[in-house]
């Protein structure tokens, strides 16, 4: 199972990477701003500022900064919140973490592991379960690849030791599939989309910010899910540990929003879809629609990271040992926070 990796070279058009940059941001309606002016002036008064990815168009901390909840929540332990760039791949994320230019993100913990196996500059203080039906290996509808043991032979394109890799591996090893067998292709997950749409991969082993539009929009499917493969790819939060630290009210209260607001979400997901715009880039609208909606129906609050927890996160890092994704196996329990024991207001 851990044969040397073989790899291509992708070429990709300019256009395309260009597309993708440009997709992070969009205008926002004029009722849409003055709510997110008026958050902004809520949370004013903070002594503490938390910088967070920019949620954007969809989700709990989106309709938090709209409505100014977030804000709210934040403001009684004397704090605000400054968005920095956008939401997207931990790996760099955890790179911002590591140079003070981040305090929180969210991230697989698979990407958590590769990341902490090279140095640890957060912890993680909160979870979200397994996504089971968001996250998997996509093919094209027409691609005639009807089970795992087919991929043997075949290109697929992976984000280097992160979600879609252990996706890949994890589904491989689960049908006896030697991953000898399988070309990884390297990729950043905002180039994937072009090369399996070119015919140059055979497949795409992805989560639900790709996978959604793609089910929509392009004709693929889901080969198999995280719930086909028994995934333990958890989300998990992530926090600088200066940060944590020296403010652990203004984590905990972050945590507190982030799991009423979720349990929220699951109840009535569709308030917390395109909650700035039903127009541009980053809204969604017929089946990709009905898919987010979906998934967020099916998903978790963010909770306290718990004993159970860890042992699955602790098998996620001896699984990326042995197959070679990190040079060891991480030693996750000196990196994890207990949120529910940190300090209140």
């Amino acid at each position: 199972m851990n044969a040397p990796i073989r790899r291509i070279s992708v070429v990709l058009t300019a256009a395309v990477l260009a597309v993708s940059a440009a997709a992070c941001s969009s205008s926002k309606s004029a009722s849409s701003q003055d709510s997110h002016n008026g958050a902004a002036a809520l949370a004013g008064s903070g002594s503490v500022t938390i910088r967070i990815p920019d949620p954007g168009n969809s989700g709990a901390l989106a309709l938090g900064k709209k409505d100014g909840s977030l804000a709210a929540a934040l403001a009684e332990v004397g704090a605000k919140v400054a968005w920095t760039g956008s939401a997207g791949a931990f790996a760099p994320a955890a790179q911002e973490l590591d140079g003070d230019q981040l305090d929180v993100a969210q991230g697989s913990i698979t990407s958590a592991v590769a990341a902490l196996a090279q140095k640890p500059g957060f912890k993680l203080f909160a979870a979200v379960a397994p996504d089971k039906v968001g996250e998997g290996i996509l093919v094209k509808d027409d691609s005639g690849i009807t089970s795992v043991a087919d991929l043997a032979g075949k290109k697929v394109v992976v984000w280097h030791g992160g979600s879609s890799e252990y996706l890949l591996l994890k589904a491989l090893a689960q049908n006896h599939v030697p991953d000898s067998s399988v070309q990884r292709v390297y990729l950043q997950p905002n180039q994937s989309a072009a090369v399996l749409h070119s015919g140059q991969v055979d497949a795409w082993a992805t989560w639900a910010t790709f996978s959604i539009s793609e089910r929509a929009n392009a004709g693929e499917h889901f080969l198999v899910t995280g719930g086909d493969i028994g995934s333990q790819n958890y989300a998990v939060w992530a926090v600088r540990n200066e940060f944590a630290s020296a403010h652990p009210a203004v984590v905990k209260a972050l945590y507190g929003y982030l799991h009423d607001a979720e349990t929220k979400q699951a109840q009535n997901p569709e308030a917390y879809v395109n909650v700035f715009h039903n127009s541009g880039p980053d809204a969604v609208s017929g089946k990709e629609k009905d898919l987010t909606i979906a998934d967020y129906k099916a998903g978790s609050p963010t909770s306290p990271i718990t004993a159970a927890d860890l042992a699955n996160f602790k098998e996620v890092a001896q699984f990326f040992a042995d197959e070679k994704v990190t040079p060891g196996v991480v030693d996750l329990a000196p990196n994890v926070i207990d949120v529910t024991t940190l300090a209140g207001s």
